[in-house]
């Protein structure tokens, strides 16, 4: 893989030149950023910007006036490669605060490990309406401890507006679900994305979070999609490379508002 390449096709196709991730959502351009704007349940943020020494502090400073004066919290995606290099700084000192870094991981899905079955058993099931999504919130509340509103709300809103867009997978143990996920498809591009990942406490280490990325990455090739990417974990990053994925930047979330 030409790393520098794949990075700036995803750069152009997945934040430059965003789409909405959902029903409601519009993607903004404003100067040298591109923001999107949803409802409160929505994901609200900076997805790209093009900013140098000289307008990086002006610019943190307008989006904070326009997502305020919206009402909205909201998140700088920033990317271990964005510019200028101390924007990280900058957003901190500016008041926002830093998630833990992720990794981002992209893999062609024509070279990927796709034979990893789940363990006995446990079967794999697409949760396509309101039981399944359930299912899949029910495990994320677990695996993660936090609460599934917002997923609910979104995944509903996803499923009944632009369901070829998203497919949501839930790993059962009997009828209780132990592990789950999504791919988000976006059309227009040779990328798909895996998201959601999570198995409850108990459940880890048997081979589940494994089948599920294979059994999205056969959803994602037989739908097209060259590559496969991951805003990637310290937990999940080892798993993913031994199945094919590469490393290409870091992104970091920095929040603003409650």
């Amino acid at each position: 893989m030409d790393h520098s390449a794949v990075l700036a096709l995803y750069d152009r196709d997945l934040r430059e030149r965003a789409t909405p991730d959902g029903p409601g959502a519009r993607i903004e351009r404003s100067g040298t950023v591109v923001r999107q704007v949803a409802d409160a349940q929505g994901w609200n943020g900076v997805l790209w910007s093009a900013l140098d020494r000289a307008g990086a502090d002006r610019a943190i400073q307008d989006e904070i006036a326009y997502f305020t004066g919206l009402g909205r919290a909201f998140e700088w995606k920033l990317y271990g490669h964005d510019r200028p290099a101390d924007l990280g700084a900058r957003l901190g000192a500016a008041g926002f605060r830093a998630e833990p870094e992720e990794t981002l991981l992209v893999a062609e899905t024509g070279r990927l490990a796709l034979d990893a079955e789940p363990p006995a058993g446990i079967r794999l099931a697409q949760a396509a309406d309101a039981a399944g999504v359930e299912l899949v919130v029910a495990v994320h509340e677990k695996a993660f401890g936090t609460d599934g509103t917002r997923l609910r709300h979104r995944l509903l809103a996803r499923l009944a507006a632009d369901p070829g867009t998203v497919v949501a997978v839930v790993a059962l143990a009997g009828d209780e679900p132990v592990s789950a996920a999504r791919l988000e498809l976006v059309p227009g591009t040779a990328f798909a994305g895996l998201w959601g990942g999570g198995t409850a406490e108990g459940w880890r280490g048997r081979g589940i979070y494994r089948a599920l990325v294979a059994h999205r990455a056969r959803v994602a090739a037989a739908h097209g999609y060259r590559y496969l990417q991951v805003d990637a974990s310290a937990m999940s990053r080892p798993i993913l490379q031994r199945l094919g994925f590469q490393a290409l930047s870091t992104t970091t979330p920095y929040l603003y508002g409650s």
